[in-house]
């Protein structure tokens, strides 16, 4: 029950904060769930004994989220270069954070990577989808979120009726090959039939198609965020939503679909 109510209550404040409040909003909402996620992400890194700023990360995975709608509102070829300019800035500020946390250990090499990595890994998708929401609308945005919760709905049932062969027994022994299967096979029908609302320029066949990448790609996002928790055997990202763990296992999938709905809609349609 806890479960439900508070899933329910993330959805409402989503789909308000997408159709009622203005567009910024939803920019708003995104960077502040970057910068958690990250941090969460940071903290994981942190039980593997690879300890960093978890407040600069979320700060730095919050920025990328703003950067890149900004950047991604640029007209294609355009000699706007933000974003290259901030991960740069990224780069060299990551250097010196590392440079200030103590002499030359066995860990230097991995928080310099973790530093880097993390916020581009949770900051660019969100930014991605908050692009999605300000170039295309909120039907759209809806779309992609719809699609992607009917797959993982689909692989949750799918599997617990279906499922007997183990998909990555070794990352996350609860999904199986019976239930993948269900999830791409309702994310396609889901997103071709959807498609003449939420993306009227995009025809049913290339939308259905665009949802089944958007759900494989998705399954591997979850498998990533679980072979980071395993590797430090972690449950959950933290125990920040009753009933769901943290914001990071809650959005893992669409930090790899959102992508793949991104370049399909700026550079296909």
């Amino acid at each position: 029950m806890i479960r439900l109510i508070s899933g329910a209550l993330l959805l409402a404040a989503l789909l308000v904060t997408i159709w009622v409040l203005p567009y910024w909003a939803t920019a708003i909402l995104a960077a502040a769930a970057s910068a958690i996620a990250a941090a969460e992400a940071a903290n994981l890194a942190a039980k593997a004994g690879v300890m960093v700023p978890a407040p600069f990360v979320g700060l730095a995975s919050a920025l990328m989220t703003v950067v890149f709608v900004v950047h991604g509102r640029r007209i294609p070829g355009s000699d706007d270069d933000t974003l290259g300019a901030v991960i740069l800035a990224l780069l060299v500020v990551s250097g010196v954070v590392v440079l200030a946390m103590g002499p030359p250990s066995p860990q230097s090499l991995a928080r310099a990577a973790t530093l880097i990595m993390l916020p581009i890994y949770v900051g660019l998708p969100l930014g991605a989808i908050v692009w999605v929401h300000w170039v295309f609308g909120p039907a759209a945005t809806t779309w992609l979120i719809g699609v992607m919760a009917a797959s993982d709905s689909a692989q949750y049932y799918c599997g617990r009726t279906f499922g007997r062969r183990k998909l990555a027994p070794a990352v996350s022994p609860a999904k199986t090959v019976e239930g993948a299967l269900g999830g791409l096979l309702v994310a396609a029908v889901a997103g071709a039939i959807a498609a003449r609302w939420g993306l009227p320029a995009v025809g049913a066949v290339a939308a259905g198609v665009l949802a089944l990448s958007m759900a494989l790609f998705g399954i591997a996002g979850d498998l990533f965020e679980s072979l980071l928790k395993r590797s430090v055997g972690a449950k959950d990202s933290s125990q920040l939503i009753p009933g769901h763990g943290g914001l990071l296992d809650r959005i893992d999938s669409y930090l790899f679909a959102a992508p793949v709905c991104y370049l399909f809609l700026r550079y296909v349609v």
